[in-house]
């Protein structure tokens, strides 16, 4: 016990230590180049300037987060604003980007940050190495540096050494001060990032408002995606039903005009006209289990899955623990999504075998889809999963992918919902 205590009382010294690096060096340079940056727009200069040490603040604000994430696993969300993707170029761009960066509230929040880390933040990460480092010293006076201050002390905090005496007294506080940071020193640099925590959130008004940006286009999405899938409908209808519905009319027509006169082919185009008539409804039923599968409004989101399932073409596992039906519209966005993980897993990842896994917790559905292809999936780099991510973005949920190269390919989905 009281070994992982000194160990973690060690780590965060060395893990303060070189924050308090980061905060004399990297913080001071940003907030001075940014300082400079700001101070150059009225002449013009800091327009050009200003974007580039903005980006390299928001990298090294980043940076903080993920470190922050990776020694207290508190995650810290971006508070940024989204640039748009329409940005022009040249002068008249790069004047627009440097006003939309110092419009966004976390901007200036991230140079607040950067004053109170080379100050109160630097304190309070050199803490933690402070109380490892000072002992020390106590150690180095008692082995005999204490003969260079006899006539003139040497204050070991409210010790004056300048004795043998005074040096184990010296060694006695050291030691005392080392059970202080073997107690204190985790939370000490707990609340170092405490400190940096509350300048790098978002806040609540800075979380709404991307909020509303994120719903607002979502909601764009989803209009788009009824509109094109509209017209997909119209489009087969004309093209397939419709159009054998319109030739077993003629046919009929036909038929009525020879059924006295030539009753063999009149029966030879009733065949024609039954044939049409059933090749019409299967593509009926096609249709309407593209726009929502009978199976799911049946039996569920996880038979209607597991009913994919069979259809592929490669060894699928469906791994489904759903103690009851969630809303139809997640339903049926759920199910389409995983219907596009699936055909990917297929067609484009070479897999040939795939897990397929769904539970509800924690408010959340949670589907992920895994398979032994050769990875390398991109949801930004085609229109398959940034289409998944679109729709699921409609019902605030999120997509994340995990394929490195050669292998294997894991997307989960999660997607706030209640089950009924």
């Amino acid at each position: 016990m009281m070994a992982t205590r000194i160990r973690s009382a060690f780590l965060a010294g060395v893990r303060g230590l070189a924050l308090t690096v980061m905060s004399l060096t990297a913080s001071v340079v940003l907030f001075t180049l940014t300082a400079v940056s700001l101070a150059l727009i009225p002449i013009g200069i800091g327009l050009f300037t200003t974007p580039v040490v903005l980006t390299a603040l928001r990298g090294y604000a980043d940076q903080r987060r993920l470190l922050v994430a990776r020694w207290s696993g508190v995650h810290i969300p971006l508070p940024y604003r989204r640039m748009p993707a329409d940005l022009r170029g040249g002068f008249v761009g790069q004047v627009e980007r440097c006003v939309l960066m110092l419009k966004d509230p976390a901007t200036w929040r991230d140079f607040v940050w950067l004053l109170v880390d080379m100050t109160a933040g630097c304190v309070s990460a050199f803490l933690p190495a402070a109380l490892l480092l000072y002992p020390l010293e106590s150690l180095v006076l008692a082995a005999g540096l204490w003969r260079v201050f006899e006539n003139d002390p040497y204050w070991y905090g409210p010790v004056p050494v300048d004795s043998q005496g005074t040096a184990l007294l010296a060694v006695a506080l050291g030691v005392a001060l080392f059970h202080v940071a073997v107690r204190c020193n985790p939370a000490l640099l707990r609340a170092h990032f405490t400190l940096t925590g509350s300048l790098l959130r978002p806040t609540h008004e800075m979380s709404l408002a991307r909020r509303i940006d994120h719903l607002t286009e979502t909601r764009h999405d989803a209009v788009d995606t009824s509109a094109a899938e509209l017209r997909r409908i119209e489009r087969d209808l004309h093209d397939g039903a419709q159009a054998r519905l319109v030739a077993m009319g003629m046919n009929l027509s036909t038929i009525e005009a020879l059924v006295e006169k030539d009753p063999a082919q009149a029966r030879k185009l009733l065949a024609m006209a039954r044939e049409s008539s059933a090749e019409a409804l299967a593509e009926l039923r096609d249709l309407v289990r593209g726009i929502h599968p009978p199976v799911l409004a049946e039996r569920g989101l996880g038979d209607a899955v597991r009913a994919l399932a069979l259809r592929l073409p490669v060894e699928t596992e469906v791994t489904v623990d759903l103690p009851g039906r969630v809303d139809a519209p997640v339903e049926s966005a759920a199910y389409f999504a995983v219907s596009e993980l699936l055909t990917n897993a297929v067609k484009h990842a070479g897999a040939d075998r795939i897990h397929a896994d769904m539970h509800h917790a924690d408010g959340m559905l949670r589907v992920s889809v895994t398979d032994n292809g050769h990875g390398g999936a991109d949801a930004g780099a085609g229109s398959g999963l940034s289409g998944v991510e679109r729709r699921l973005g409609t019902f605030d949920g999120v997509l994340a992918v995990s394929s490195p190269a050669g292998g294997p390919t894991m997307v989960t989905m999660e997607i706030p919902c209640a089950l009924s």
